[in-house]
């Protein structure tokens, strides 16, 4: 399914705890950083304008422009500010190598199996990126497609890939420059050859194929001059496309008429017999859902039966190779459920016909199934994929009637992902598991033998420094319970003060970084992190809190946390950094927070908020002008999770938290390190300009002790990058974060 737009010694130095939130300050210098020269000149406008009543002043707004000269000389002046700046930090360099002997350990995907051939990625230590492989039956590798061979400049990258059903083709899509405008072609894997393609404007679609390899359905924008001004980035469309015939001629299937914003998700079962296409408005958390029986219309002009329409849940059917479908929703069970959908009933497929086969378990959410029912199996038996406070299990269940029938052994507390069989069946299951200290390893489950082994491990050997990741519970503002993780070094080195303090052993204190998310569903689990380690090894905490607003808890945790009730995600993370500190961990003179897009605006919430939690952030490809946030990128498609301006009250939700608009002069605030990318397509770098100039305007009068920094870099974007790009940006922010904290870098 399509996901939408939908990381040394302990004798570390010491600052101490900031308690005051204004202060006159005579200097730019800081005992743990470069002094600062003056900000570049950025004139405030009289802009004001009247939205429901309320007069917004947005005195920055010229910045919104990207392509003005007065923003490009602005933006070269604070990319000399930061560069000055950076250059005068201890450490940096020493970073990046450690980070590069962790990221060493490469990676890998689980297999794709096509008949007696599969096909996976796999990116060799040394690689910008990884290589996706084809492997035939005498166990013969070769290399598909390389993007850093396409694009020495590692700039273009490989954003999916689909084999067809006989795995004689490869679609695959590529992107440039990180914008993420994916070009969709297909390749001939025997001959190497392109059969079809380029086909642009297939940003976030999945490849359908037809048994047979001769069509595929997918989903594509309209032409930008078939659209409004401004809205390119919507109106999807599902077409079937017959490889080897211009994209023009490809047939209409579903999207006239709908959501402008809607993303199409769409599958063909093996046998070719099924198809199933959902649509959601944006990262609405709910989808209609429409299946067809391919045998009974032609693939053309599909005959579709709705399944699920205008409800509030998520539902996501595949048919099974019994003739059932199995359909994995959170309706009427937020916590995730299986129910089976039979076409023999009169009523399928509507809701009245649906059957639970594994009911929601109250405290793991549900994401995930694989199918076994191979003739080696006395009864066939499914596996789902769940999470308990984050931490992955997979549960095996009886086909027939759902029963429970025992637990697959895990190598840890960890994550697990891409859980697969065979198209065609079997019994085996091949998925992806990590934990902080596991650099990503497939794993093959054997339904006949019963056990779980390593298929294939990371490509390179790296050193892994001992961590201890603790699960804290601490209350939010509202008394709800919130779980984190600390990572800190291993036991040994924490001192015991229990004669003193009479609670038993308590960690000391030093600088540490507090990450979160809290948004869209999305659950932040145990994953390998070069950036964790190499921030903890050189003698930091790092913590991770599990917000309202992500799925760690079901998709009534994510609802606690959007829309009106976004305000308990930013009390939640002001819980965690004030637990931090209450429990000895660390003080708010030594702790950075630290975020990325939606975790962006969650930094920009912490730092207006509570400015006097931290001496640090780190925000990254940040959401903070929320007045203006629908105007730009893909803001539009996120108004279901944030509310909309066009709407009164829905905009008192948005302006009483948006960080632009709450910065105030004369106030201590952290210091600000603001990372942004050029071919950002998602969130716009308005954002980050705006709030940084405001920013920077609040603290040089009194001059402040805490920089605020720009860092602009081009040729990338909100996701995937290349290696020595990811060490880079990791490198120097955490160098940022150890220079307002204290944490000494050899």
């Amino acid at each position: 399914m399509t996901v939408p737009d939908r990381t040394q010694p302990a004798t570390t130095g010491s600052r101490p705890t900031e308690s005051d939130t204004t202060g006159s300050h005579p200097t730019r210098s800081d005992t743990t950083g470069p002094a600062i020269p003056p900000y570049p000149a950025a004139p405030r406008q009289d802009s004001t304008e009247s939205i429901h009543g309320h007069q917004v002043e947005d005195p920055y707004r010229w910045l919104e422009d990207a392509e003005s000269d007065q923003t490009k000389q602005w933006l070269r002046a604070q990319a000399e500010l930061y560069a000055a700046y950076q250059a005068g930090i201890p450490g940096r360099d020493a970073l990046a190598a450690r980070l590069t002997e962790l990221l060493a350990a490469g990676e890998v995907s689980p297999p794709v199996w096509r008949g007696d051939r599969y096909f996976f990625s796999r990116r060799e230590p040394a690689q910008e990126h990884a290589v996706i492989y084809a492997v035939d039956a005498g166990g013969a590798e070769r290399a598909l497609i390389d993007p850093t061979e396409i694009d020495p400049t590692g700039a273009t990258t490989l954003d999916s890939w689909r084999p067809d059903w006989e795995g004689r083709l490869l679609a695959y899509q590529l992107s440039e420059g990180g914008r993420e405008e994916s070009d969709l072609r297909v390749l001939d894997v025997a001959t190497g050859q392109h059969v079809d393609g380029p086909i642009d404007r297939c940003r976030y679609t999945d490849v359908a194929w037809l048994p047979g390899g001769e069509a595929f359905y997918y989903a594509r924008r309209l032409p930008p001059e078939a659209v409004p001004a401004g809205e390119a980035q919507f109106h999807r469309r599902v077409y079937l496309h017959r490889v080897g015939t211009p994209a023009a001629e490809d047939i209409l299937i579903l999207g006239d008429g709908m959501e402008k914003t809607n993303y199409y998700s769409v599958e063909v079962s093996p046998d070719g017999r099924w198809l199933v296409i959902t649509a959601s408005a944006g990262t609405a958390p709910r989808n209609d859902v429409w299946v067809a029986d391919l045998t009974t219309c032609a693939p053309a002009a599909p005959d579709l039966l709705v399944m699920q329409q205008g409800v509030d849940a998520q539902s996501w059917p595949r048919a099974g190779r019994d003739g059932r479908f199995y359909v994995l929703t959170d309706r009427g069970a937020p916590r995730g459920r299986i129910m089976i959908a039979d076409p023999a009933d009169p009523a399928f497929p509507e809701y009245a016909s649906w059957q639970e086969l594994v009911g929601e378990d109250p405290a793991s959410v549900l994401h995930g199934l694989a199918i076994l029912d191979g003739p080696g199996l006395g009864e066939p038996v499914l596996l789902a994929a769940r999470a308990r406070h984050a931490i992955s299990e997979i549960t095996i269940h009886d086909l027939a009637f759902g029963d429970r029938l025992g637990q697959l052994e895990l190598p840890g507390l960890g994550t697990v992902s891409a859980l697969h069989e065979r198209p065609e069946g079997g019994h085996e299951a091949w998925f992806s598991y990590t934990d902080y200290v596991t650099p990503g390893v497939v794993l093959r489950y054997d339904a006949a033998e019963g056990g779980t082994h390593v298929w294939q491990q990371a490509p390179g050997t790296v050193a892994v420094p001992a961590v201890r990741a603790e699960q804290v519970a601490y209350a939010s503002a509202d008394g709800t319970t919130i779980r984190m993780v600390v990572i800190s070094a291993g036991p040994a080195d924490r001192e015991d003060t229990s004669a003193a303090a009479g609670s038993g052993p308590v960690p000391t204190r030093r600088p540490a970084i507090l990450y979160g998310y809290g948004g869209f569903n999305i659950s932040l689990t145990p994953a390998f992190s070069a950036s964790i380690l190499a921030w903890v090894e050189a003698g930091g905490v790092y913590a991770i809190a599990g917000l309202r607003g992500g799925s760690e808890e079901g998709e009534e945790w994510h609802r606690a946390g959007m829309r009106e009730r976004k305000q308990r995600v930013f009390d939640d993370f002001h819980a965690a950094a004030e637990k931090l500190v209450t429990d000895g961990w660390t003080s708010s003179g030594q702790l950075t927070v630290s975020g990325g897009s939606n975790g962006g605006l969650l930094v920009g919430a912490s730092v207006t908020q509570r400015p006097d939690l931290s001496a640090a952030a780190v925000c990254s490809a940040p959401l903070l002008d929320m007045v203006r946030y629908e105007k730009f990128g893909l803001g539009e498609s996120w108004n279901d999770e944030y509310g909309t301006v066009a709407d009164p009250t829905e905009f008192s939700w948005l302006i009483s938290y948006s960080p632009y608009h709450h910065v105030r002069p004369g106030t201590r605030y952290p210091a600000v390190l603001f990372t942004i990318f050029d071919g950002d397509t998602r969130v716009d770098t308005m954002h980050a300009r705006k709030m940084c100039a405001a920013l920077q305007n609040a603290t040089s009068s009194p001059a402040s002790d805490r920089p605020v920094l720009l860092r602009t870099e081009g040729e990338v974007g909100h996701g995937a990058r290349a290696l020595s790009r990811t060490i880079g940006l990791s490198a120097e922010s955490l160098a940022f974060a150890a220079a307002q904290t204290g944490l000494r870098l050899s």
